[in-house]
């Protein structure tokens, strides 16, 4: 049966959980690593921090008995300890972290600062504490991140000011962590940031609360922020799920006024609690959805839990197995065996590096395969069907076949996996969106089956209703827009399209079961279960005891998988024999009596038209870039994309879902505000022109590109190749020597005109002339050999565009101006000595292109390796789609954002 469309269940209605955290002995077993999980998980000690354990996504159904160790990047000694005496450390540090990212540290930087250790700020003796907090919430220790970078909330990366940013960063977050339920505000650092600093703290300050790394969620302190009137656009949000919610909640908080659309009957999406009743004194919270916490270091929803006065369950290591006819598997054998099995993980992986590129196209199951072969005679039958139960785990784990995901980048998002313990919340994950969804203004029953987005808003029309906004964000799952159910005017560009049709959507479905007691103990909250019919092998393969948190005796049987999808069309009632079957030939052997069950329900996520799936992975031919493109927004900042499928970092999580929304509520009101901008100059026509003027030539003291004579601006957080850039062209300055120069004798019919313009400014002041060009016209004329007369040349003759005054360039350049000026609001205009120079972007060396390009290609090195095929890297060139035309850009940028969710339906 379908999911039941109902309305959100009262959770308060529930009777009182009678345990609602079950702490489990010391050692319960001897091989277990069970331990309850500290009520401070948010703000552990460095000592906790320094090694903690990863669920890998290999192991991420079955918890791992021997702890993968996180090693933490080094941090240098001279920035997190009282005293400054490491700033050859740091710089150390920084210049190697810089060498890895290609990031060039200008060389006026270093003649300037001989010694600026003193300069390094001391706010208290926990910054390596700090920086263990801010790791857990996805800040690297010495460096910046790409969204960091592209906020500009430093103006040179690499120096000082960065050491100080990442210092106050890391202090604010561990400030706010340590009592996540009260708003911090910028007053309380100002005693202890040293005053030079201040306008660092603001910028930084600004950054964090405005991306939702501190304070969001429920508490009170925060939900009486939220204004009681709007006083910002409209923005329509498509999909009440945490995504939906997470954004919702953050927008109003902004000021603007909010609708969601919500086609079901529920909030919650793909995460789903749903009421099982048996009589009056049994009942139970079953997660048909997403169901496990994974990982609490950090994560968002363990936040929101904390604010709630939630307590989590660990997700306890014990998971025995039981072979087919219900004898318990040798648990030699069964260690043998999953050693065996990560070791074929890790021999893929070392084989994808080894095919480099031809790897993408190669499935990771065809791998495995392969390697298993070699160990066919060696093997026996029951080892045949262990091997094929950790396999149903791994496609668990992944909701999909392996023989679709990438060999390359199947796990492409471990290096990110949040540390700390797997949980269960106790009475479902049900109780966290009945939070989030309070007093957020969603309308159910709505199914939007069409959105129209362009330069003056967005319209999206559910049934016979047309509801209109300034912005719209769609939160539908993967699965919904690979169907096309929706239909998009104009069309998605191609490469979102194509974005959309290379990502994997996988199935998992559940059988949930109310008994009316306990006969399977409450020591243990999974045991697995083999079967001897390899294409049969995620059929009921992993049970999860829920009795613990539930509020009632309820077990609940995975189907992952080819059985998945099988199980679409399976009745209930032949599933639910199949289950009882498997039970008995478990527990009455050990004289223990298996009762029929109250309540069941069998889920159907593959036919759920609001879902069409449960969640996402990396398909053959695809990579992490995809994440991102389905990230982007369309539309000159009108249409955004959110939810699990478009977070890079944690796809198929709850919390990555979560995550995605605040990340588009940020980019919704950086848009929002750069067209207020642009509204506020053009009301007033008489000083349009000379703001305008003045606001360029600001911008231009701190280009985005700058090589030979001619230097660039352009917005950073539009990663469309066709978006539009604004050249300059300088006539005056001094002449540079350049290796690719234009010989003697080298003629073309510029030539004289740039002699004679250079000629009759070389006494009066600087000329600049500009024109319009996009993104990637820019970096063609960057390439072009010969120097300024041979670009001057490839400018007018090839491009066939004119260089005009300030006056010429026309309303176009207006609006570009106002959104590059709102999205460097917080920036100072920096020395032009330290520009970067000969074309380095500010940005990241090769961001810029990965923005532009995301298509993923593994890059063989010199000596026939490849790097790990979690680095994603890209093609130099353009794909045929972008044309360079004879005109200036259209007056609407193309696709937007480029940012790095069931979730998990365990």
């Amino acid at each position: 049966m379908d999911p039941p469309n109902e309305f959100p269940d009262d959770f308060s209605s529930f009777p009182p959980i009678p345990f609602a955290l079950f702490v489990p002995p010391e050692n319960p077993n001897p091989n277990s690593n069970a331990a309850p999980i500290p009520n401070t998980v948010e703000n552990p000690s460095s000592a906790h921090l320094l090694s903690f354990s990863v669920p890998k996504k290999r192991r991420r159904g079955r918890p791992h008995r021997v702890p993968t160790s996180f090693q933490l990047p080094p941090i240098p000694n001279g920035v997190f300890n009282s005293n400054n005496n490491g700033l050859a450390s740091f710089s150390s540090s920084i210049s190697a972290h810089s060498s890895r990212n290609n990031i060039e540290i200008p060389g006026s930087l270093a003649r300037t600062m001989p010694d600026m250790s003193d300069e390094i700020i001391v706010i208290n003796k926990e910054s390596t504490a700090e920086a263990l907090i801010a790791l857990s919430a996805g800040f690297p220790a010495d460096s910046l991140t790409e969204e960091e970078i592209d906020f500009g909330v430093i103006r040179i990366i690499g120096g000082i000011e960065q050491v100080n940013y990442i210092l106050i960063r890391n202090h604010i977050i561990a400030k706010w962590r340590e009592n996540v339920s009260n708003w911090v505000t910028k007053d309380i650092f100002i005693d202890s940031i040293p005053k030079h600093c201040h306008s660092l703290l603001d910028s930084t300050y600004k950054y964090l609360v405005s991306h939702g790394y501190i304070n969001f969620g429920v508490a009170p302190a925060i939900k009486e922020k939220i204004p009681a009137e709007p006083s910002k656009p409209h923005v329509i949000v498509i999909g009440a799920g945490l995504a939906g919610l997470a954004a919702a909640r953050q927008m109003m908080r902004f000021g603007f006024k909010v609708t969601v659309l919500e086609g079901r009957k529920r909030a919650g999406g793909r995460v789903y609690t749903k009421k099982m009743e048996g009589g009056i004194r049994v009942c139970a919270a079953a997660d048909l959805g997403g169901s496990v916490l994974t990982g609490t270091l950090g994560n968002p929803l363990g936040i929101v839990a904390r604010q709630l006065g939630y307590v989590l369950h660990k997700v306890r290591d014990r998971c025995p197995l039981y072979s087919f006819d219900g004898k318990p598997v040798d648990p030699d054998m069964d260690m043998k065996v999953e050693t065996a099995f990560n070791q074929l993980l890790d021999k893929a992986s070392r084989l994808r590096q080894l095919m480099g590129g031809v790897s993408v196209d190669v499935s990771l199951g065809a791998a495995l395969e392969t390697f298993w072969q070699v160990y066919g005679d060696a093997v026996n039958a029951e080892e045949m069907n262990m091997f094929n139960w950790h396999l149903a785990n791994l496609e668990y784990a992944n909701a999909g076949l392996i023989s679709n995901l990438s060999l390359a980048f199947w796990d492409q998002d471990d290096p990110y996996d949040m540390g700390g313990d797997h949980c269960f919340l106790p009475g479902g994950n049900g109780r966290l969106v009945q939070a989030l969804a309070e007093n957020v203004p969603i309308l159910y029953e709505k199914i939007v089956h069409t959105i129209r987005y362009g330069s003056d808003g967005v319209q999206v029309i559910a049934g016979s209703q047309v509801f209109e906004g300034d912005m719209a964000l769609c939160t539908v799952p993967l699965g919904v827009l690979k169907s096309g159910s929706i239909k998009f005017i104009p069309e998605l560009p191609q490469r979102k399209l194509d974005g959309i049709k290379r990502l994997g959507f996988g199935l998992l479905n559940k059988v949930a079961m109310l008994f009316p007691h306990v006969f399977w103990g409450t020591d243990l909250d999974t045991f697995g279960h083999l079967s001897d019919d390899s294409t049969r092998r995620g059929e009921f393969f992993l049970f999860y005891s829920y009795a613990t948190v539930a509020g009632g005796p309820l077990l609940i049987a995975l189907v992952a998988g080819e059985a998945a999808h099988k199980f679409e069309s399976m009745p209930p009632t032949d599933a639910v024999t199949r289950v009882i079957q498997i039970l008995k030939g478990i527990y009455e052997p050990q004289g223990i009596s298996v009762p029929e069950p109250i309540q069941t329900v069998c889920t159907r996520w593959g036919s759920d038209p609001f879902s069409l799936g449960s969640y996402s992975n990396v398909a053959v031919g695809a990579s992490g870039d995809d994440y991102d493109i389905l990230a982007e927004s369309v539309g000159d900042g009108r249409l955004f994309f959110a939810g699990e499928a478009t977070n890079r970092r944690y796809p198929a999580t709850m919390h990555g879902a979560f995550l995605s929304g605040l990340r588009e509520a940020a980019n919704m009101a950086h848009y929002a505000n750069a067209r207020a901008l642009r509204i506020k100059i053009n009301r007033n026509p008489s000083k349009n022109a000379h703001s305008c003027a003045s606001l360029l030539a600001d911008l231009f003291r701190e280009p985005d590109l700058e090589f030979g004579s001619f230097s660039v601006i352009f917005c950073r957080r539009n990663a469309d190749p066709k978006s539009t850039a604004i050249l300059r062209v300088t006539f005056n300055e001094p002449r540079k020597k350049s290796h690719d120069s234009a010989k003697p004798d080298q003629q073309h019919s510029n030539k004289l005109l740039f002699q004679q313009l250079q000629s009759h400014f070389n006494q009066q002041q600087q000329l600049h002339v500009y024109t319009l060009l996009s993104r990637q016209q820019v970096l063609d004329l960057r390439e072009v050999r010969g120097g300024d007369e041979m670009r001057l040349n490839y400018l007018c003759e090839k491009l066939g565009v004119k260089l005009v005054g300030r006056k010429g360039l026309g309303p176009t350049a207006d609006s570009v101006i106002a959104l590059i000026k709102a999205e460097r609001g917080i920036r100072k205009p920096a020395s032009t000595s330290l520009a970067l120079k000969s074309g380095t972007s500010k940005l990241k060396a090769g961001t810029l292109k990965r923005k532009l390009v995301r298509k993923a290609k593994i890059m063989r090195h010199g000596n026939g390796s490849a790097p790990s095929a979690n680095s994603n890297s890209v093609n130099d060139k353009v794909s045929d789609e972008t044309k360079t035309t004879s005109q200036a850009p259209s007056n609407t940028l193309g696709s937007g954002q480029n940012h790095s969710d069931v979730l998990k339906n365990e």
